[in-house]
């Protein structure tokens, strides 16, 4: 018996770039591949991570509600886990499509629709961290106990 999930994925900013359609295309290949079926899926937003997730701080969230077995849940989970694209994802079951998500999916699929790119924010944790300038080490803090007598 097939059940109604929503799903949120958040995914690689580089993928992305490379072109939104491609990027929720190869999404939906990996939903069906295990036996779904993706009844709406959009561009929901692109943002800045809370935290460094795979040396990335930003990325972009694909909002999903698609029909899957319930065998097939265990198998989608692993894959999305193994697909280096996918930084993040939830999958949760839903009641229903909300008619909003029906409507904002189907304007995205629209011919005229255009997404706009995300930002060149992405550099590495490591690549910022050979850009910083080293600290000027003469500003150094006195330790408490040792304050010179002037200052006392």
């Amino acid at each position: 018996m097939s059940r109604t999930y929503e799903m949120m994925i958040l995914l690689d900013n580089e993928v992305v770039r490379a072109g939104w359609k491609q990027a929720k295309a190869s999404v939906a290949a990996l939903i069906e591949k295990h036996g779904g079926k993706v009844l709406t899926a959009r561009r929901w937003d692109e943002r800045k991570l809370a935290y460094v997730i795979r040396r990335r701080r930003r990325g972009t969230y694909l909002l999903a509600y698609v029909e899957l077995e319930a065998n097939g849940v265990a198998a989608l989970r692993r894959e999305l886990d193994l697909t280096e694209s996918v930084l993040r994802y939830l999958l949760l079951s839903a009641e229903a499509i909300p008619a909003e998500e029906r409507t904002l999916s189907q304007a995205e699929s629209a011919a005229d629709f255009s997404v706009p790119p995300p930002p060149m924010e992405d550099a590495s944790v490591s690549e910022e961290a050979e850009e910083e300038p080293e600290e000027d080490e003469s500003d150094e803090a006195v330790p408490a106990g040792e304050l010179a007598e002037e200052e006392v």
